[in-house]
């Protein structure tokens, strides 16, 4: 969803709109004015003194960066979850857009900020320890069971199911396979972020990593839902570039 068509369904809707404002403003690539260019993984965002607060300026694209002046205009490419979490406690605001005439032509104020970089902190779901002793079709929506899946990476396999432990404890879980290692802290994440902007709590989901021939995740498919990443296609070799800043997330560009 375009942050245009999820800022016009959050001015008409209500919670569950807003929440998914903010999960399209979190995903999106996001052009911030700078008062230079780059320094290697160095920026200067450009402040902007207003009566109510600084604000840092922000636009979706670079035809609507280009509406600020009619010269070049220094920026950095980052993601919206990127620049949230650099400005957090910092009494910053972002102005999404401004002169650009768009539909998500808006200010978000400081807290607004902050309250986003703590939705995109939360506690990752917990790999389950207890032994599964039931399972069933998931009682998750549509829309998020479809979420989750479009988390799973080119090559990956994924089962949800509604389960109940040998504790006693029942609720979900998310099966995955096909993951490296490497990957599997930064996919939990994404699985955080789906749940806290669908309004659940990361505790209402566990999530597991198995191999592709584990018993446990065609029991769960069958139970359950069964999910499949993308192909994997092969691009063809070419060499290496220094990722631009904020865009590598090992390496989070340093404000300054």
């Amino acid at each position: 969803m375009t942050l245009d068509a999820a800022h016009q369904a959050m001015e008409d809707g209500g919670e569950a709109e807003a929440l998914a404002f903010w999960r399209a403003f979190a995903d999106a690539e996001l052009f911030l004015v700078l008062e230079e260019e780059a320094e290697g993984a160095t920026i200067k965002p450009r402040s902007f003194d207003l009566s109510s607060g600084p604000l840092l300026l922000v636009f979706d694209s670079e035809e609507r960066l280009g509406t600020l002046s009619a010269d070049p205009v220094p920026y950095a490419a980052l993601p919206g979850r990127v620049i949230a979490a650099q400005l957090a406690g910092q009494g910053l605001g972002l102005g999404l857009n401004l002169g650009s005439g768009a539909a998500s032509e808006t200010i978000l104020p400081p807290a607004s900020v902050d309250w986003l970089a703590d939705m995109l902190s939360q506690a990752m779901p917990e790999q389950a320890s207890a032994r599964i002793k039931a399972m069933g079709a998931p009682g998750l929506t549509r829309g998020l069971a479809g979420a989750l899946a479009g988390l799973l990476p080119p090559g990956s396999l994924a089962a949800l199911a509604a389960v109940e432990y040998d504790t006693g404890a029942r609720g979900h879980a998310l099966a995955v396979a096909g993951l490296e290692p490497a990957r599997e802290e930064g996919f939990a994440r994404a699985v955080t972020e789906v749940l806290a902007f669908s309004g659940l709590d990361a505790a209402s989901l566990d999530v597991f990593f198995v191999m592709p021939d584990a018993p446990i995740l065609r029991r769960m498919a069958e139970a359950g839902q069964g999910f499949a990443g993308p192909a994997r296609v092969e691009a063809p070799a070419q060499g290496r570039s220094s990722p631009a800043p904020g865009m590598d997330p090992s390496s989070p560009p340093k404000l300054r």
